[in-house]
């Protein structure tokens, strides 16, 4: 088994717009696979895109090696045409390999004492309440590597953009003692946070009213609810709440539970000097690389991934051959099949009348509407497996009885569950059974294929990482920024981080 190395380097923005452009002409070459979609795998026959000796080499392998194929496994006795295109790909994607640069290259940068290295302080059972081991593994180093680089460029005040349930800002506030402020664009999120931050809060106020602390006061993480959608709308949200808090006298003070000890809470220190400040985000890039996700799965589990991608692109054959309109009106069937339903449910609503003594109509209505407009199917098939909240079958029930039948059956109810979930009704002349004759024989070459296109994740989340670390480069002398992984690529894929600073 080969591999072979990354020979691109990022450390200046010529080199970085070097590599960029190196993926680039890869990507273009191998158009048909970025173009392609999975759903549509049998409706245009994606594997004829494909050089048939790649397809006849990979159908021998077994499961388990078509599984590692997007973490980079290439082997000796694969046609030269296919391993050029695998050590290519790998040669283009960004190291993920979890290496000791936290404590050695980043410090340097941060111009550091060497001897001084970064102290990763595990998360207490208070904190990490509700974290799973991935999430505390994350907030754990990216806590300790921004309490750092804070100290290093002297922030007062860390800005957690995407603050979710307020993990991060929760550990930095409470366990390193900084100025925070989260942000969301979900209210229901500012509220998770604020009320966890409260038991929290509660917490340690004990333990400090128990040991006698001389601390007077907690850092608490400020909440704010709000979109950003530009580096402005950023600019002003910060000065706005510089302003807020300079007529609350730097500070909104609160009493606790604990009233003897004159404990405050502190839950704003900002000031309207921006360069103090410290902009993070966890995983701002999405999840693209799915690698090492992949790469764990036992062999009996990527099967069933594999049915599961031929019952979606069968699918897409009876949207197409029986559902023509659906297709036309919305092509993100099988990608974002959501879109249909919601767009359905709102010309239900918005097509129940409105009258001035009521700003809507019943609920109860609004329902009978909606049932006519989605009738419930009932299959002939028995009631088998689970079935979600919205009463529709899961994956994972489908192919807990993929032992007790044949693959046509499951197709078959995979397929009327669908249809329910796009609220459409089941057409009697519906035939399943020549649907699936005419994929079946293809059905194995989906394997190949998809282990194929998904080696191109970790490479477009390459691609996307360099554009934004292009970004700060091209913006001259006054910015420095390096890019470097910092989490357990087994714990977390998404484990490179992108860091800034002003010179």
């Amino acid at each position: 088994m080969a591999e072979k190395d990354c020979c691109y380097s990022c450390s200046s923005a010529s080199e970085t717009l070097r590599w960029i452009s190196a993926v680039v002409e890869f990507l273009n070459t191998y158009s048909f696979f970025r173009d392609a979609h999975l759903v549509n795998f049998f409706r245009d026959k994606l594997w004829e895109s494909l050089d048939s000796d790649w397809i006849e080499c990979l159908g021998k392998e077994p499961v388990e090696i078509l599984l590692q194929i997007p973490s980079g496994l290439v082997k000796h006795d694969w046609p030269p045409s296919l391993k050029h295109f695998l050590l290519t790909l790998n040669s283009l994607v960004f190291p993920r390999q979890h290496s000791h640069s936290l404590q050695t290259v980043l410090p340097e940068w941060l111009n550091l004492n060497m001897e001084k290295k970064i102290k990763i302080t595990s998360v207490n059972g208070v904190l990490g309440q509700g974290m799973n081991p991935k999430k505390k593994h994350e907030v754990e180093i990216l806590s300790a590597l921004l309490s750092c680089v804070a100290h290093s460029v002297g922030a007062h005040t860390i800005i957690d953009v995407g603050a979710g349930q307020g993990y991060l800002s929760q550990v930095l506030s409470f366990q390193y003692n900084h100025s925070v402020l989260a942000i969301d664009a979900s209210s229901h999120h500012g509220s998770v946070t604020n009320a966890r931050a409260q038991r929290i809060y509660k917490h340690y106020a004990f333990l400090m009213r128990k040991s006698k602390s001389e601390k007077t006061s907690l850092m608490v993480p400020k909440t704010i609810t709000c979109r950003v959608m530009s580096i402005d709308m950023l600019k002003d949200l910060i000065t706005s709440e510089a302003t807020t808090c300079s007529k609350d006298n730097g500070s909104e003070q609160h009493r606790d539970d604990y009233g003897d000890m004159g404990l405050q809470q502190s839950l704003c220190r900002v000031n309207d000097d921006t360069s103090s400040m410290l902009l993070a985000g966890l995983h701002a890039c999405g999840d693209l690389s799915s690698a090492e996700r992949w790469r764990c799965l036992e062999a009996d589990d990527g099967i069933h991934n594999f049915e599961l991608h031929a019952f979606r692109a069968a699918f897409q054959m009876i949207l197409k051959k029986y559902y023509p309109e659906v297709m036309i009106s919305s092509p993100s069937i099988g990608r974002q099949g959501k879109a249909l339903r919601r767009r359905q449910k709102r010309e239900t609503l918005e097509s129940v009348p409105c009258h001035k003594d009521s700003t809507c109509a019943s609920s109860s209505h609004i329902q009978s509407r909606m049932e006519d407009n989605c009738p419930p199917v009932k299959s002939t098939e028995p009631e088998t497996g689970d079935r979600s909240s919205s009463g529709f079958e899961t994956a994972s029930s489908l192919f807990r009885d993929s032992r007790k039948g044949d693959k046509y059956s499951l197709f078959q109810r995979y397929s009327l569950s669908g249809l329910r979930r796009l609220g459409l009704k089941p057409l009697q002349d519906i035939d399943f059974c020549r649907i699936w004759d005419e994929v079946e024989p293809f059905s194995e070459m989906i394997g190949p294929y998809w282990s194929l296109r998904a080696a191109l994740g970790p490479l477009l989340e390459t691609f996307i990482l360099l554009d934004r670390l292009l970004f700060l480069q091209e913006a001259g002398n006054s910015i420095e920024a390096m890019m470097l992984p910092i989490f357990d690529p087994e714990l977390s894929p998404r484990n490179v981080a992108i860091i800034a600073k002003k010179i």
